[in-house]
């Protein structure tokens, strides 16, 4: 009896040691799986800062695939032009200015006074009116020299485009981090990655910015030149007889003035030796007089 129990308890307790081990493993497992989504997480961001980095230094299939139609092209046109009246020509650009809905950056005028007057004006034009107004420019004046250039960023700010992309991939992977972070170390640690990624990104926005503000203005500088008629061998200093007549005028009555005062001056400062004099000739006219008639 004893033997046939023990027959039957023994592969029951062979199977329940069994099973005890498979729940042992089973749990070495999921601990083991658990520390590898762990690693996978950390070296998900590795792999995503690599990424960028690589990302930066090569350029992106969307940059290859930008059409020629989104191109972004920055214009600068220089123009040398010679009108009859200066400041009527000038009023004109300036009003085309504001009807394009330009500005004018910087304006400067030379020798206004002098025979040969000359000016310089600096203007932003918005990039769809840029040949428009060019057009207009040349139709108020003579065009002495003309030059216009493009510069094509669309490769540049494409390229911008996809670093700032994957900036913000990053970030945002970051942010996760740190709302799961338990350890301080760990947290400090993300908040200094965060911070050099979002400061990149700053960076990066900001040379798109100017890119845009580049290619959506055209600059145009614009020299202007009046042409003068000159009269060779006269001099207008020497035409002009009413300024000459008023100096003289003035100069003949400065001299009166002048004479006038001396002998003023000079009579009431000497007037104690005049009148000695006097009284010494008087004296002796008297005196004179007196004999003469003595004699007769």
């Amino acid at each position: 009896m004893n033997k046939k129990l023990f027959s039957i308890l023994l592969p029951i307790s062979l199977c329940m040691l069994v099973a005890a081990c498979s729940a042992s493993s089973s749990k070495d497992e999921a601990k083991s799986v658990e520390s590898m989504a762990v690693s996978n997480d950390i070296g998900a961001e590795k792999m995503m800062m690599n990424q960028d980095q690589s990302t930066e230094e090569a350029p992106s299939e969307q940059e290859q695939a930008v059409t020629t139609t989104d191109r972004m092209i920055i214009h600068h046109a220089q123009l040398q032009v010679k009108v009859k009246k200066f400041e009527q020509a000038q009023l004109k650009i300036e009003k085309k200015v504001t009807e394009y809905g330009g500005y004018i950056v910087e304006s400067t005028v030379y020798g206004q006074d002098a025979e040969a007057v000359s000016g310089t004006m600096i203007i932003r034009i918005p990039e769809k009116h840029f040949q428009a107004f060019l057009k207009d420019a040349e139709k108020e004046a003579t065009v002495l020299e003309r030059h216009v250039t493009g510069q094509d960023v669309t490769e540049q700010y494409v390229n911008l485009q996809s670093r700032v992309t994957s900036k913000r991939a990053v970030e945002a992977r970051l942010l996760e981090f740190m709302d799961t972070a338990q350890k301080t170390e760990d947290l400090l640690k993300i908040s200094a990655d965060l911070a050099t990624v979002q400061e990149e990104i700053e960076v990066i926005v900001g040379k798109m910015n100017f890119l845009e503000n580049q290619t959506s203005y055209a600059t145009i500088e614009i020299s202007i030149f009046e042409d003068r008629v000159i009269v060779p061998g006269l001099d207008k200093n020497n035409l002009d007889t009413w300024d000459k007549t008023k100096k003289q005028l003035a100069t003949s009555t400065n001299f009166i003035l002048a004479a006038g005062s001396g002998i003023i001056v000079f009579f009431i400062g000497n007037l104690p030796v005049i009148m000695l004099l006097s009284l010494i000739g008087i004296s002796i006219y008297f005196i004179i007089k007196r004999k003469k008639s003595t004699k007769e």
